[in-house]
């Protein structure tokens, strides 16, 4: 490994005591596009059918950067004023890789003619994979078949485990604001890493809120301010975006991670097309603001949304009689 491995790898190891007390969850910067990731409420507010997948590249040439990848689907079902969805989500940090699929259930309130409330409870299933082999330690022998780190905490091999997950949300949807509030991993979820060492992993609670506002100018232009607040009740790191729509087609956004020298992360460029009625893309290149600004070539993030734009099941399914008899 050479040296920006060692400075990731020694990053990675800082969550490695034999309790980890923190989790922070993969990070984005689409994120005013894709709503169901950071709120299990937001199940079915697309109105149709709406599929979302993401690639993220972070921190570009900078060794064993994360890497994540997103896909989910959801949908309302109207006549029983709800919304079902489904997510599965990889994120690959060095040594560490997190997996987790997330089904959600959420019961829509008609607050007015263009207003919903929705209320929304869901769970997920973790599992948290760790690769000690990966790493060197000044006092570990490594000659010839001897592998051994001689650290009492470090494993010397990959081990993983899974647990359970609980999270809840609220979003409002108006006409033109959105307004969210969510948090994951209620309970909690402590999950055991074994190998010949156990290490155990305890998944803190993460707090989410999420606005948005359309305005409407002149000459088919609208303004889409938004905003996302992600803490722990110990830390919090803000995230405001601003996109420019023409012609409800095309995208232009400026947005910024961070508020101060401990949280700031970077300064964010994207940019959208809808390719047709049902699809489409969007881009983001994060430039870096923080200590690492100097060891990476930035960030690169991809969202594809499919929206099925077709009503469904606004009303309850006729009963069907079927008679077996031969006419």
């Amino acid at each position: 490994m050479n040296w920006k491995t060692y400075i990731c790898a020694f990053i990675c190891a800082a969550y490695y005591l034999p309790t980890i007390q923190a989790q922070q969850p993969a990070q984005y910067s689409l994120f005013m596009l894709n709503p169901y990731n950071y709120n299990t409420a937001y199940a079915g507010l697309d109105g149709s059918v709406s599929a979302t997948a993401v690639f993220r590249k972070q921190w570009v040439n900078l060794a064993a950067s994360p890497l994540t990848y997103q896909a989910n689907i959801h949908t309302p079902v109207p006549y029983l004023r709800s919304g079902f969805g489904l997510g599965l989500e990889r994120d690959q940090l060095g040594a560490e890789t997190n997996s987790q699929i997330r089904l959600a259930y959420n019961y829509m309130l008609s607050l007015s003619d263009k207003t919903t409330l929705s209320i929304g409870a869901g769970g997920r299933l973790s599992q948290k994979s760790f690769d000690g082999s990966l790493f060197r330690t000044p006092e570990g022998n490594y000659e010839g078949s001897t592998f051994n780190h001689n650290d009492g905490i470090l494993i010397d091999a990959r081990s993983q485990g899974m647990t359970v997950g609980v999270e809840a949300g609220l979003y409002l949807k108006g006409e033109k604001f959105q307004l969210g509030a969510a948090a994951i991993n209620l309970n909690e979820p402590l999950v055991e890493l074994v190998s010949a060492q156990i290490l155990q992993v305890r998944y803190k609670r993460a707090y989410f809120l999420q606005g948005q506002y359309t305005w409407d100018l002149a000459a088919e232009w609208q303004l889409q301010p938004s905003i996302l607040l992600k803490t722990d009740l110990i830390k919090i790191q803000p995230e405001a975006s601003i996109l420019a729509r023409y012609k409800q087609q095309f995208l232009l956004g400026l947005g910024y991670r961070g508020y101060s020298d401990f949280t700031q992360d970077a300064f964010i460029l994207s940019a959208g097309l809808q390719i047709n009625k049902n699809i489409m893309l969007g881009y983001a290149y994060d430039i870096s603001l923080n200590v690492l600004r100097n060891l990476n070539a930035g960030s690169h993030e991809v969202v594809l949304n499919y929206n099925l734009r077709k009503e469904m099941g606004k009303k309850i399914p006729q009963k069907i009689i079927y008679n077996p008899r031969f006419l």
